[in-house]
């Protein structure tokens, strides 16, 4: 079996829900604390052992390649000025040389298409897929744990969590059986289904190791839900074909991609970390008596 060793993260979305903020920045460099949400999801991958990436872009994302870059005035200022912590800090942020590709979806035609843009790239090989504006937090990374899944399983892994039955035409929905210790057999995915109609109100929240069978299906350039090529339908052609699981995860998600839940994320990461978590604490409970 072969390790997955890449991950495709789709970033060529415009970001409305945050504009003004988006106008000109990527909705993918908003911080969360300190660091953009994009380097979120590379240093999950890194702690799951992935160390290449494809980004997936689109117009006006330059931001993100010169983010993963090494910054040579920046680093040689912080060095004369002995700011080692700092230093360290930006070197942390660089992508090793020859390990990034940044390549345009140059029409926005769904998630399907977007993935379907790293194919040359992934070529025959599991990846990982991660949207960056689902943060999770946990130990072992949710995608470290999609990888350990898929080398118990040699297949397909997707992340699900419950969500409200109101909210399934939001997601991608999973019809599962024979759950054991949170990891179960997809019988059926649906994308955005009604409510009514949702086969269970298990969603996937942007965490996906996948089998370059996927790619097969995405060639045809077959359209879904919202009149786009949807990654869900993809992956709901290989069920049967070859081992498709769902890992119910368990730690904590955050969705960025709605104003709400990018500050839910910024207060829980920092209640989360050590040099943080005290002077946060703090700061809620001075806004609570105001």
């Amino acid at each position: 079996m072969q390790r997955v060793r890449k991950a495709v993260l789709p970033v060529a979305g415009l970001g409305t829900r945050f504009l003004p903020a988006t106008k000109a920045m990527p909705k993918e460099m908003l911080t969360v604390v300190d660091r953009p949400l994009i380097q979120y999801a590379v240093e999950e991958c890194l702690a799951a052992g992935i160390e290449e990436f494809v980004f997936v872009t689109g117009r006006n994302k330059s931001a993100l390649e010169d983010h993963f870059d090494a910054a040579y005035e920046l680093e040689a200022t912080l060095q004369q000025r002995g700011k080692a912590r700092e230093l360290q800090q930006t070197q942390d942020a660089t992508i090793k040389p020859g390990n990034a590709i940044f390549t345009r979806q140059q029409r926005p035609l769904g998630l399907g298409h977007a993935v379907w843009c790293a194919r040359d790239w992934v070529g025959r090989e599991p990846f990982a897929v991660l949207l960056p504006d689902e943060l999770t937090i946990d130990t072992p990374s949710c995608t470290g744990q999609l990888v350990a899944a898929h080398e118990r399983t040699g297949g397909n892994v997707v992340a699900v969590m419950d969500v409200p039955r109101a909210q399934t035409s939001s997601y991608g929905i999973a019809a599962v059986k024979d759950e054991k210790d949170g990891l179960a057999a997809v019988t059926g995915l649906v994308e955005k289904p009604k409510p009514e109609a949702a086969p269970s109100t298990l969603a996937i929240i942007g965490r996906y190791v996948l089998t370059p069978e996927v790619f097969d299906h995405l060639d045809r350039h077959e359209t879904g839900a919202g009149g786009e090529i949807q990654l869900t339908d993809a992956m709901a052609k290989m069920i049967g074909q070859q081992p498709f699981h769902a890992l119910r995860y368990g730690g904590q998600r955050y969705d960025c991609g709605s104003r709400i839940g990018f500050l839910e994320a910024n207060v829980a990461v920092a209640l989360h970390r050590e040099d943080t978590k005290a002077d946060t604490r703090a700061l809620l409970g001075r806004l609570m008596k105001g």
